[in-house]
């Protein structure tokens, strides 16, 4: 009856092809995110003997992804474990409580007065996004200010939450080191009161690091300002092998009397990546202003996605409160940032022992994954056009990439692509270096020359 009454109006009950309206023909693709493009690219070389030195997760020295040890011990622990609704709470709750030991301090007055709001995130950027949107909901006027450079993503993360951004100096790209002064001229003439992104450890992308003498310098005048420091603590550990050690700039600010926010990850410091584990902590007044924000928060998240998934929290939950596993976890910390360590020691004497007139010092003064090169945009280009070597358009090298087999072959191609004088090369020493004319000659093209003589069987 009622189709039978629009028809009699003249109302059609169908639309025609050419008529139909396209609810997403305006919608166009996003940029790429920079260190997703670098490992498309690297998947999309035919070369077997390419190079990923973009990607921000620990590798093994030959290259390969790593499943802890004491990441195989917590899985032994829990996999009887039957999940319930019932326990979901308290595990997330013991993440919350030992994430904040691990890096407040396992005896800080906070931890014991319970005078801090925290819950599970899904990773650090998960972390962080919780907390831009908690930032806008009550600080609805403010800005957030960056470090130049850092993550790629910090922008995207606070921009979704209609955050705005400005810039700190940070990064000297003559010293390759800290632009120590200007930052403190863009604190101190920044808002009273505004809100301040940092890198307690491991600074990314440039692996540079403020001494403890700076951090005091800056927690200082952070005071005077009363701005709100927020850190993002992905690589804690990497940076010296030593948790507690990559937790000092937040033990100054803590002394000082802050209030702190900080975004933790476990992806990498444990190796659980694909599990996207992290916790958001907000230092408070007191337990009373502590439980009001934690509500907040977990208002936010349960708009977002509700809670991460139980399996990682477990893992991680486990590490950290099982004396034996953290002990093992500890001693595995250790050894992959001596790992890393390593490869910086070697590729800058590979560096210099090729007569490189550049000074390659920064490879190991700079701490934690990343390597900031000093690399052009044109030379990570040419890296990877002849060479199958792929980073980030800044020149930001992952450490963790680098390996015994290859550190040569990328020390070659980076003194290759940086040399002054293009007739001394690296070919002058081509008697020097295992001969292979076969190797990647799909994609090495006119460059076979170049390829016999560098040793690429690696």
């Amino acid at each position: 009856m009622i189709i039978s009454r629009f028809i009699r109006r003249g109302i059609s009950t169908s639309t025609s092809p050419t008529r139909r309206r396209s609810w997403w023909d305006h919608v166009t693709p996003a940029l790429k995110d920079p260190i997703n493009a670098v490992t498309d690219a690297f998947l999309a070389d035919s070369c077997p003997y390419k190079i990923n030195l973009g990607v921000g997760a620990y590798r093994d020295d030959e290259g390969k992804p790593v499943v802890l040890q004491c990441v195989r011990e917590a899985e032994g622990k829990i996999g009887a474990t039957n999940f319930q609704e019932s326990t979901s709470t308290a595990i997330s709750s013991k993440l919350v409580e030992e994430s904040a030991k691990l890096i407040y301090g396992e005896d800080s007055d906070l931890i014991k007065e319970r005078r801090f709001a925290g819950i599970p995130a899904l990773s650090g950027t998960g972390a962080c996004r919780i907390f831009a949107e908690f930032q806008k909901r009550f600080y609805p006027d403010s800005t957030i200010y960056f470090p130049d450079p850092t993550w790629s993503n910090h922008r995207n993360i606070w921009g979704d939450a209609h955050v705005p951004d400005r810039t700190f100096h940070y990064y000297h790209p003559d010293s390759k080191g800290l632009k120590f002064m200007a930052l403190m001229d863009d604190v101190k003439n920044a808002p009273d009161g505004s809100f301040f992104l940092l890198h307690p450890c491991a600074h990314n992308p440039t692996g540079v690091d403020p001494t403890d003498e700076q951090w005091r310098e800056i927690s200082s005048l952070f005071k005077v300002k009363n701005h709100f420091p927020f850190f993002d603590v992905a690589y804690q550990g990497f940076a010296s092998g030593d948790v507690e050690r990559d937790a000092q700039a937040i033990r100054i600010f803590l002394e000082d009397g802050h209030s702190i926010g900080c975004a933790q990850s476990f992806a990498k410091n444990m190796g659980l990546y694909g599990h996207r584990v992290g916790c958001l902590s907000i230092l408070c007044n007191d337990k009373i202003q502590a439980v009001a924000i934690k509500s907040q928060l977990k208002q936010i998240s349960n708009a977002m996605y509700g809670s991460p998934p139980i399996h990682g929290i477990s893992l991680v939950s486990k590490i950290l409160s099982n004396p034996d596993i953290k002990a093992l976890w500890l001693k595995e910390v250790k050894v992959m940032a001596t790992r890393i360590q390593r490869m910086r020691a070697t590729l800058r004497e590979a560096l210099e022992r090729l007569g490189s007139p550049l000074n390659w010092q920064h490879i190991t003064n700079q701490v934690g994954m990343f390597c900031f090169s000093g690399l052009t945009r044109a030379e990570v280009d040419q890296l990877a056009k002849e060479f199958h070597i792929y980073m980030t358009h800044d020149g930001r090298i992952s450490m963790a990439g680098v390996t015994t087999k290859n550190v040569d072959y990328v020390a070659r191609a980076i003194h290759e692509v940086t040399a002054s004088d293009r007739d001394t090369k690296i070919l002058h020493n081509i008697g020097a270096y295992k001969v292979n004319t076969d190797i990647c000659s799909t994609s090495l093209g006119t460059n076979k020359t170049r390829a016999r003589g560098m040793n690429l069987a690696l």
